[in-house]
């Protein structure tokens, strides 16, 4: 089996089965994109009027030279510091891998050697998730393999598969002296949790099997919970995560959404079996 190849159309992230290339599934995240969020567009906005009101000189001297520019330039506000955090958690994901695969607090490379030089924007990242790492003291079990749901039709690259273990209270035992729990994890690095990451988690674990970078297949193993590991420049948080039937439904929902928003919503409409008949007058004639 080949590696799980990811395509885009229509903004949205599809995966392709390795072997039959016939079947493409929507990706998790596009998946989860239909839910609702009436509160971007206040966002952008905000950023958009942030960015008029602190640059104002500046951008006044770019429209007298170039107005088209400076629009877009202003519109494109919340799209660059989407992309910029994008980059920051990209970076962030990598360096985590190369960590927990190792079991160092510090990153290497995929030769298992020290990275010489760790950017400062993202030493605050290296430092909490090395503290999380002695903290909890997770086993390893997978990484960045991809969840592939035939059942449902939806596929997506998860974090990790971490088992750790807990005391009574659900508390981390570092020593390994608690109950052993296999849990899906996920690494967040914006600003804060949202509740999605839920549906996310869910949607990973109900899926049928898992595909590793070397196109090896296994059905996905039952978990005992989820987590999602919040890590900012501040801090860390490790939260647990609900994954239970009423979430997953929700999932399933927006997946029907799916469907309707790219296909099915397309195919309702057919064409006029009547309409309006404009009277045309002589004169109109006459005029033509």
């Amino acid at each position: 089996m080949g590696n799980v190849r990811t395509i885009y159309k229509s903004g949205s992230r599809f995966y392709v089965h390795p072997e039959k290339r016939e079947i493409i599934h929507p990706g998790v995240t596009s998946v989860i994109g239909m839910l609702p969020k009436p509160f971007l567009q206040r966002w952008s906005a905000n950023m958009a009027a942030e960015l008029a009101v602190d640059s104002v000189d500046y951008l006044a001297v770019m429209a007298s030279r170039d107005r088209d520019g400076a629009i877009k330039y202003v519109a494109g506000a919340a799209h660059r510091y989407t992309k910029m955090r994008a980059d920051v958690g990209s970076k962030a994901h990598d360096m985590f891998e190369r960590m927990i695969r190792t079991g160092a607090f510090t990153a290497r490379d995929s030769k298992g050697e020290f990275l010489s030089h760790v950017h400062p924007d993202m030493e605050p990242y290296r430092e909490h998730f090395a503290e999380f790492l002695e903290v909890v003291n997770p086993e390893l079990i997978r990484a960045e393999d991809v969840a592939w749901s035939d059942t449902h039709g939806y596929a997506g690259s998860f974090d990790a598969i971490l088992r750790v273990w807990l005391d009574a209270d659900g508390k981390p035992t570092p020593d390994r002296s608690g109950t052993p729990h296999l849990l899906m994890v996920d690494w967040k690095t914006s600003k804060g949790t949202y509740p999605d990451v839920a549906l996310q988690m869910t949607a990973y674990s109900r899926a049928d099997f898992l595909i590793d970078p070397d196109g090896n297949t296994e059905p996905m193993p039952e978990f005992d919970g989820a987590a999602v590991l919040h890590i900012t420049p501040d801090g860390w948080e490790f939260k647990p995560v609900r994954i239970d039937d009423d979430v997953f439904a929700v999932f399933l929902s927006l997946r029907h959404i799916f469907d309707w928003d790219r296909t099915t919503s397309k195919t309702v409409l057919g064409r006029a079996i009547a309409k309006a008949v404009r009277l045309i007058t002589g004169t109109e004639r006459r005029a033509k």
